[in-house]
């Protein structure tokens, strides 16, 4: 026999009415983007006119030629794909190295030294101080200030620390009978446990490492290296992409303007990180060391 729950008057109007407010929540933070994107896939002049709202009212990728087909862009879009590449992986490891360190019980002054790293996360020396460091460095018009000043991140060492905590001592214990040292342990035994926090590190950082214009602006006078959110900065608020047209190579669509290019260089910028998230979510649940060991 089945039994089934009745529901009061009362609490089916209750879940109709929070079905309706996620509805409008979701409605409104997702139309924003939409509205971006059916205008990006609109024709320039035409969408001058206005009054598209749910879908291309006249479609083109006239203003996606001309993004692909300009030199800056895709020279800036070279710079982000590798800082992300390599930056990610190196922070990973540094964080996940040093949390390591802190999370064992010997460690001398560790106290001290969590105390000192947690003082920096809200104290900082300022802008000009950094950036005199950044140039006595020599990192000023240097690829690798997208890499070295983002190695290490506190933050993100306390949230490699706590998953460490957890992870059972026989695991090491166990490494270390088969002769394994410290490093060896390390890279072997931890991080391989460790893939949904290494896997959300990766992912926080990607996305930061991605969107960072705040770098290539500051220290980077160098147009060839800034990345591609710095150039997108220059587009939106300099107004530059009137420039960008007119540098645009003959053979492009006049109905491409300043503003639809604005917008498929939002489009252009934002996707890829965006495919990239829902691979690296399934890592997100923990559970990983279910079963890992037993006794």
């Amino acid at each position: 026999m089945f039994s089934f729950k009745r529901q009061t008057v009362s609490e089916t109007v209750f879940e109709v009415v929070n079905a309706m407010i996620m509805l409008l929540i979701c409605f409104l933070m997702l139309y924003p983007i939409w509205y971006v994107i059916i205008n990006a896939f609109n024709d320039g002049e035409d969408a001058m006119r206005g009054g598209i709202y749910w879908w291309p009212r006249e479609f083109s990728l006239s203003s996606f030629h001309a993004v692909f087909r300009s030199e800056g862009i895709m020279t800036a879009m070279g710079i982000t794909v590798a800082k992300t590449l390599i930056g990610v992986p190196v922070h990973v490891f540094f964080t996940a190295m040093v949390a390591y360190a802190f999370s064992r019980k010997e460690l001398v002054g560790r106290k001290l030294y969590m105390l000192i790293g947690t003082i920096t996360m809200f104290f900082g020396g300022g802008l000009i101080p950094y950036y005199l460091l950044i140039r006595d460095l020599h990192l000023l018009d240097n690829f690798l200030v997208y890499i070295i000043p983002a190695a290490f991140s506190f933050f993100d060492l306390i949230i490699f620390l706590s998953f460490f905590r957890e992870i059972p001592a026989g695991l090491e214990e166990a490494a270390k009978i088969d002769g394994a040292n410290d490093f060896k342990i390390f890279y072997k035994v931890i991080l391989f446990v460790s893939l949904p926090v290494v896997a959300t590190i990766a992912l926080f950082h990607g996305v930061y490492q991605w969107n960072d214009y705040f770098t290539g602006m500051i220290y980077m006078n160098d147009q060839n290296l800034q990345p591609i959110q710095t150039y997108l900065y220059r587009v939106v608020a300099q107004s530059s992409s009137n420039q960008m047209l007119a540098a645009m190579p003959s053979g492009v669509s006049v109905s491409v303007t300043s503003q639809s290019l604005k917008l498929a260089t939002m489009v252009v910028t934002t996707a890829p990180i965006v495919v990239v998230y829902p691979f690296l979510q399934k890592y997100f649940v923990k559970g990983f060391m279910i079963g890992s060991i037993k006794g």
